[in-house]
């Protein structure tokens, strides 16, 4: 039975459903910079999240959208003298490549806020009739929070002790500082919509929940983002889809925990921001998924390199045993038994929360299995590296050849394949010979060098120690 930590209530629940069909929303990107580990962390956990409710039997209608119109992006195009729909396309460009070299499922959905402006103005004048929303005397149409009966409850917040987080002229229009902006009037040089309220462009908040009313229609199952979204993003969208709904819109919401840079938040000012394509130049796609795994998405994740060099160690660990395993071979035995492996351990983990950590130090318990039965049981030794790579694959890692995998790190070492690969050559032509001695020096050479050798009769197979 799986149970979810859902912000709302502060508590793991039951997850329970009216149908098979999941109704998945995860707030995406403002298409301003190029992503980062934060992000990558928070998309990574919802992917794995995707991957298992497949797994154990649902669909899901997975929408993430993309905001393509805010102040940083306007900002930026000001400061740069270039049109804002440039920093939009050259930033999803980037992400869209940084995303599928992490292996990230597409979702079903990838909404453009700028081609729902119609429905975002439709919400926000139902928001109006409603008496939820007014017209400012600057032109803006905000959202009256006194008018939301649950306005803080997601986060918990008592109303009296919140201060307004941003202080801006547009404060002294507002009939609570707190209020927020629905549709924000343009100034001079910004981009435009036209609207009964006259030119302007939609405010943050309410572009998500105009969005997800389109594709999830009346009912969201699960809402996710990153942390620092629960207040005062999810906040507001909670009060305008609830408002405009009449009912609890989202059942379950759940948030991802921050990154750390050396315990420190990661932000820009502090210029210690980690960009995902940064980070992918220097380790393989599935390490830095295993990396985020390792750690409970509700937990901070501190970065640290010590972390990600002890992740690479434990992805060869994986693959090395799975090397010695022909899976061409395993899929023509006994392939119906083989495929009835028992994922009731793996299941219940996985249902307490999405428990990646448990996960990861479960596989390793296989990966035992595994080496004590190989030389004894073959068929159970098959049955286990599917059942590892068939877990492996929901967390989105283990997709690799083996082979091809335990070769990779020799881009970072000092000694090219080339002459990893000669001197394998002359060291099996010593070993032809019964020259015992050389050969041996030879593999010494290339164990220093992080080179470990397998033989295997008359052919010999290296990888990354």
């Amino acid at each position: 039975m799986l149970k979810i930590f859902n912000s709302l209530n502060n508590q793991e629940e039951v997850f329970l459903s009216n149908n098979k069909k999941i109704n998945l929303y995860v707030c995406g990107i403002t298409a301003y910079d190029h992503c980062h580990i934060g992000h990558g962390r928070t998309f990574i956990f919802f992917d794995v999240v995707v991957r298992y409710l497949k797994f154990i039997g649902y669909k899901v209608n997975y929408i993430r959208n993309i905001t393509d119109i805010d102040d940083k992006i306007i900002n930026k195009s000001l400061k740069e003298k270039i049109n804002y729909k440039k920093i939009v396309e050259k930033t999803i460009h980037s992400m869209n490549q940084d995303f599928k070299l992490l292996n990230m499922l597409k979702p079903d959905k990838e909404p453009l806020v700028t081609h729902h402006i119609n429905e975002i103005i439709c919400m926000i004048n139902s928001l109006l009739k409603k008496n939820f929303a007014y017209i400012s005397k600057n032109g803006d149409v905000n959202f009256s929070i006194n008018r939301c009966e649950h306005y803080g409850n997601l986060s918990n917040q008592i109303l009296s002790k919140i201060k307004s987080f941003k202080k801006n002229n547009r404060v002294l229009y507002k009939n609570n500082e707190l209020d927020f902006v629905l549709w924000k009037k343009s100034k001079l040089n910004e981009p435009f919509w036209l609207s009964p309220w006259g030119k302007g462009r939609p405010g943050w908040h309410i572009e998500c929940s105009a969005i997800s009313s389109i594709y999830l229609k009346k009912n969201c199952d699960i809402h996710g983002g990153g942390i620092d979204l629960l207040f005062p993003h999810h906040e507001n969208e909670k009060a305008q889809s609830d408002c405009f709904y009449g009912k609890k819109y989202v059942n379950y919401w759940m948030h991802v925990g921050s990154v750390l840079i050396n315990n420190q938040k990661m932000s820009k000012s502090l210029n210690n921001t980690i960009r995902l394509n940064t980070l992918l130049q220097k380790y393989d796609p599935e390490i830095i998924r295993f990396y985020i795994l390792s750690q409970h998405y509700r937990k901070p994740l501190n970065y640290v390199e010590s972390k990600l060099n002890q992740a690479t160690s434990a992805m060869y660990r994986l693959y090395t045993v799975l090397s010695d395993i022909n899976f061409y071979e395993t899929l023509n035995v006994c392939n119906k038994d083989l495929q009835n492996n028992d994922y009731t351990l793996f299941k219940k983990i996985m249902d307490s929360d999405f428990n990646t950590p448990h996960v990861l130090s479960m596989m390793f318990k296989i990966v035992k299995q595994i080496n004590i039965l190989k030389s004894t049981n073959k068929f159970k030794v098959y049955q286990l590296a599917l059942k590892l790579k068939t877990i492996g694959n929901i967390l989105g890692i283990l997709f690799y050849n083996p082979h091809i995998f335990l070769k990779k790190k020799y881009l970072y070492l000092p000694i090219s394949i080339q002459k990893i690969e000669l001197l394998i050559t002359i060291r099996q032509h010593a070993r032809l010979y019964k020259k015992w001695k050389k050969a041996d020096v030879i593999r010494k050479k290339l164990k220093f060098l992080g080179i470990n050798l397998k033989d295997n009769n008359n052919c010999t197979s290296w990888y990354y120690l």
